[in-house]
């Protein structure tokens, strides 16, 4: 009697949605103690170089090997611009000026933007009144957080958390872009991406921020290697993974996972507290991502 290998139940995919999410929610907090004393350019420079060959690492010792062919590197380096170099450089930057929780809520909506771009451009999933419930949800606390600061301050907190809504834009464009990487291995891509990343970033960093001439803190590096060990290395393994298993919303729902996860370590470990505006954008985003990437049930018929 021959019997065939047990394929990943839904279990295990939602733990590894979970874990991605926990992964995630932290990496805000492992950024604001990065940008303390390692420049935005630089601190992503790093995470994308570290975790890149972290992977390479990882690959080699599973026997696993990167495409060589230039169409598929091409799409490595795309990814690269929407998954990490621009969207990284982006929130590094913006939490400068932003508390690390505020910015796990802005950065959350990013399965509103790809339901709007599917249903617009790609039309692969299929859109429900309840989605569209989702999106007006989700928008209105963006425009709560973003709108009411900007009646309060058009100095640089609200430039940065424009900046912060602009990064969730192109991780909704990444997770549609991902679906092309179906047949590799998961760590292909996620390995291709980070390296592609890291040859952009490196010259930048070298150019524009002098690394050389810093001198960072303990608690600033220390935030770095967790941020691409990690938040980086093993958070993309999954979320490669899950694009295949789950699909480009699915994964995404990982968004309002880590809401609660990244604002509690902000919290805890960094002493912030959210205001009464914040904490109602929060409500909307989380209640709008939930019913766009929660499955609705089906009525049983007779």
């Amino acid at each position: 009697m021959t019997t065939t290998p047990r394929q990943p139940s839904m279990a295990f995919e939602l733990a590894l949605l979970v874990a991605l999410a926990t992964l995630w929610g932290g990496s805000y907090t492992f950024i604001k103690l990065g940008v303390a004393t390692i420049p935005p350019i630089t601190l992503i420079a790093a995470r994308t170089a570290i975790a890149g060959l972290l992977l390479l690492v990882i690959m080699r010792m599973r026997g696993v090997t990167m495409p060589t062919d230039r169409a598929t590197w091409r799409r490595f380096i795309f990814q690269a611009c929407l998954n990490s170099v621009i969207p990284w450089t982006l929130i590094a930057w913006g939490e400068r000026f932003v508390d690390a929780g505020l910015a796990t809520i802005l950065n959350s909506a990013s399965p509103i933007f790809t339901f709007l771009f599917t249903t617009a451009i790609t039309r692969h999933e299929a859109a429900s009144p309840r989605k569209l419930f989702g999106v007006i949800s989700g928008m209105a606390g963006i425009c709560l957080i973003v709108g009411v600061d900007a009646f309060r301050d058009l100095g640089q907190g609200i430039v940065a958390e424009v900046t912060i809504v602009a990064a969730t834009i192109c991780y909704a464009c990444a997770a549609i872009f991902s679906r092309g990487f179906k047949g590799l291995d998961p760590m292909a891509p996620a390995a291709g991406s980070l390296i592609a990343g890291a040859a952009i970033l490196v010259p930048l960093s070298v150019a524009v921020e002098r690394p050389w001439t810093l001198s960072p803190s303990t608690t600033s590096l220390a935030a770095l290697l967790a941020l691409a060990v990690f938040s980086t290395a093993i958070a993309f393994v999954i979320y490669f993974r899950l694009i295949q298993t789950l699909g480009s919303v699915g994964t995404t729902a990982q968004a309002y996972l880590r809401v609660p996860i990244g604002v509690a370590l902000s919290v805890m470990l960094l002493g912030e507290r959210l205001s009464p505006t914040a904490w109602i954008g929060l409500a909307c985003v989380v209640i709008g991502v939930a019913a766009m990437t929660i499955p609705a049930r089906r009525v049983a018929t007779a």
